[in-house]
Parts: structure tokens; sequence; C-alpha cells
């Protein structure tokens, strides 16, 4: 077993924020690039309703993905500050409570999105045979949430006690599996989406598997909660995960406004929403890994009252943000006609995919400062924050300015228009950032009085 102990109190912290963030990216690219997979070898089957079905069921398993990524937050952020405290039982047994909450709940949630697939796909503004091929996608899918929660979460463990490196393995392990499986069941046994979707499964099922392990293996285990530690960290776990999942079902509603305003310009430009959605988090893996990255690194130091590392931890974050942006901005527009070439993209598809690998690719810089933003927000306690922002960034900065955009310059304006909110509220997640670690200098030693937060929450909070 490896010695606990906090690892980012000292040492350089862009060294510590670029090698969390460089090998939590891997694993998530190992996932997202079998995703992109999928759409390369759905597109070459050569139907353009299965492109289309996929894009519609990407914003409703992006909504799904987001109750788990809310659930993980939470909890890596309440055992990275008992690490950061030295409490190292205390870590295991917030370890073990909140990865039985995640199983439990995420269980409840897949059964109430299951039941109203075909609602939810149909708002989006699907019919026909794209409906029933997105349905049938999902219903294979959806099911399989409980396990990729018991995986993100145990990957947010790992990356608590630092352990970055067994984290990013098991969604490596995970995205083998699904690379494996999408060739042999899509072509070998000839199953097109209804391959794809067990694939995924299968994936999921192995990350589950390997994110624990190693939690058991190197990490001395869990420790066994008694009646009462699931009372108390049920309070704590609420006071994040709550506004956590709030904040991280904004993006998958915003994303749906998004799909339904490009259906108004046919499946050709669907499609190639769908093309995008499959290759954003591909090419920018590193800024959608920032933020559970940091979060340790900001947790850890903010359970030690090292508060000048927690400033410059964030301030360290958004300037690897932007050379990040910067880099894979200038690539995707160099590989920009390779791209379009690959899915087969053309017309509105095309147009679209051009569009993303320029000017839009650079704007994506402010929702890396918004990423580093919620991480200090849910480890500085003030996870609401979390939610107004993500809210406010995919409401307010979405819907009017998708809506002008769309009026203007049709579909490109859809895009356009949703990258240009992202500006706004990115500036105002940088401001309020700044403003609550100043306001944190000086004050008492973090505890899990939550009380601040609202009055629903802190019925359920507890002081041990």
């Amino acid at each position: 077993m490896v010695n606990e102990k906090a690892k980012f109190l000292e040492g350089s912290l862009m060294r510590h924020i670029a090698v969390m963030a460089l090998t939590s990216s891997v694993g998530l690219m190992a996932v997202f690039l079998v995703d992109l997979v999928d759409m390369v070898f759905i597109s070459w089957l050569g139907r353009d309703e299965l492109a289309a079905a996929v894009g519609y069921s990407g914003a409703i398993l992006f909504f799904t993905t987001s109750f788990g990524i809310g659930m993980a937050i939470a909890a890596g952020a309440r055992v990275a500050r008992a690490v950061g405290e030295g409490d190292i039982a205390l870590a295991r047994q917030r370890a073990a409570t909140s990865l039985i909450y995640a199983f439990g709940l995420g269980a409840v949630f897949a059964a109430v999105v299951w039941w109203q697939i075909p609602a939810l796909v149909a708002l989006l503004g699907a019919s026909g045979t794209t409906l029933a091929l997105a349905q049938g996608y999902l219903s294979i899918i959806v099911p399989s949430l409980p396990f990729l929660m018991l995986g993100m979460v145990g990957g947010a463990i790992l990356r608590a006690y630092g352990d970055a490196r067994r984290s990013m393995m098991a969604t490596l392990y995970g995205g083998v599996v699904n690379a494996v499986l999408d060739p042999i069941l899509i072509f070998g046994l000839a199953l097109d989406l209804k391959g794809a979707a067990l694939a995924t499964v299968a994936a999921r099922l192995t990350i589950a598997a390997t994110a624990l392990i190693p939690v058991f293996r190197h990490h001395g285990g869990l420790e066994r909660p008694t009646a009462r530690a699931f009372t108390v960290d049920f309070g704590g776990l609420a006071a994040i995960a709550g506004p956590a999942v709030l904040t991280q079902l904004a993006t998958p509603m915003g994303q749906a406004y998004v799909t339904r305003a490009m259906a108004a310009f046919g499946e050709d430009a669907v499609a190639g929403l769908a093309i995008i959605s499959r290759l954003l988090p591909v090419a920018f893996a590193v800024i959608f890994a920032l933020s559970g990255a940091i979060g340790p690194i900001i947790g850890q130091n903010y359970g030690a009252r090292k508060m000048g590392r927690v400033r410059r931890a964030f301030r360290d974050g958004v300037l690897f943000a932007g050379a990040v942006v910067l880099a894979v901005a200038a690539l995707l527009f160099l590989l920009r006609a390779p791209i379009a070439d690959l899915f087969g993209a053309e017309g509105e598809a095309r147009r679209l995919v051009y569009l993303f690998c320029g000017p839009i690719a650079l704007l994506y810089f402010f929702n890396g400062v918004i990423f580093v933003a919620n991480a200090a927000f849910n480890n500085l306690g003030r996870p609401f924050l979390s939610t107004w922002v993500n809210w406010g960034r995919h409401t307010l900065g979405t819907v009017p300015f998708v809506m002008a955009g769309a009026a203007l310059v049709g579909a490109p304006g859809v895009l356009i228009g949703q990258a240009v909110g992202g500006i706004v509220f990115g500036a105002l997640a940088w401001l309020l950032a700044r403003r609550i670690m100043a306001r944190e200098r000086g004050r008492a030693a973090p505890g899990d009085d939550y009380a601040r937060q609202g009055r629903l929450l802190a019925l359920f909070s507890f002081k041990r």
C-alpha cells in the first residue's frame, strides 16, 4: 500500500496541474476517441439517418453522463480535503459512502431516463426512422449508467489521492475494450448502431472494475461506514453533489437546445453537429480533464489552509488552459480538410466542421476558464456558484445568442452564437473565483458546515 500523504502541498503547481490534466486527459481521450471512431464507422455506412440518430442520442447521453460527473466532483472534493487534513480514515469512509450513493442514485436516474427515452428523443426534434434508431441505441446504453458512475467516482477517488496514473488507466482500458469491440460488432456482426451501443456498455463495465481495483489494492480500500457516517456524509456529499450535478446538467440542456436549433436546418446540419460533438472532447480532452485534475490540488491546499497556493493554482490553471487551446486550435485549423474528408462531410456538414476548426476552437478558451473556476468553487465550499455560472452560460449565454446567430446566418450562426455566449460567462466565472479566493484569506479552517449554501441543504448538513 502506498503512503497516503497530501502530494500537492509542495512543489511546482504548474507541474502538478500539467501532470494531473495530461494523465487524466489520456484516459478521457481514449473514451472520447472511441466515440469519434464510432462516428467514423457509422458515417462509412452511408446512411445520414444513422449519423443523425447518433447526434440526437449524444445530447441525451451527455445529460446522463453529466449526472455522474457531478457525483465524481463531489466525491473527489471531499476525499481530497480529508487527505489534505491528514485524516486518511475519514478519506476512506467518504470514498465508501460516495460509491454507494453514486450507484444507488445512478440506478434511479437511469430508470427514469430509460422510461422517458421516446419523449426525450422526440423533444430534440427527431422523427421517423431517425427517432426509432436513436431510441433503440439509447435503450441499450442507458441502463449501464450506474456502472459508469462507479467508474467515474472511483477515478475521482484515485485522483484525490494523487494517483492520476491509475485513474487514467481505468478509462484507457475502457477505451481499448470499446475500440476492439466496435468493428467486430458494427461490421463483423452487422449490428450497426446496436453493435456500437453494446461496445459502449462493455467499456463502461471495464472502467468500473479497473477504477475500483486500485482503490483496494494500492490505497487501503474503504472504511466500512456506520449508520451515522451515512447520515453525516450524505449532508456533506449533497452539499457539493447537489449543486455539482445541477451544474453538470446545464451543459446537456444547453446542448439539447443547440441540437434542436440545428435540426431546423436539416439532417445534414445535425450530422455536422454530431461530428463536431464527437471531435470536440477528443481535441480538447485536456481542457475537459482540467476541472477534475485541478480540483484535488485546490482541495488539498485549501484543507491545509495554504491559500497562497490555492490562488496560484487557479492562475496556473487558466494559463495552462490558454496554452492548450492555442495549440489545439492551430492543429485543428491545419487539419480541417482531412478531418472533414475522414467523415465524408459535404455541404452544410463540411461547412460546420470548417467553422469549428477555425475561430470557434479558439473561443473554447473561455469554457476552459469556466472549468477551472468551477473546480475552485466546488473545492472552496461554494458549489452553488458553479451551478449559477453553468446554468447562466447554457441558458442566457446560449439561447438568445443561438437564436440571433441562426436568424442572421443560418446553421453556422448556431455554433457562433453558442461560442460568443461563452465569452461573457467565462469572464464572469474568472471574476467570481478571484473574489471568493480573496474572501477566503484569513478565514478559519474549513469544515463540513455548508449551511451557507441554503436552508434546504443545511437540513442535511452535520458537523463531525
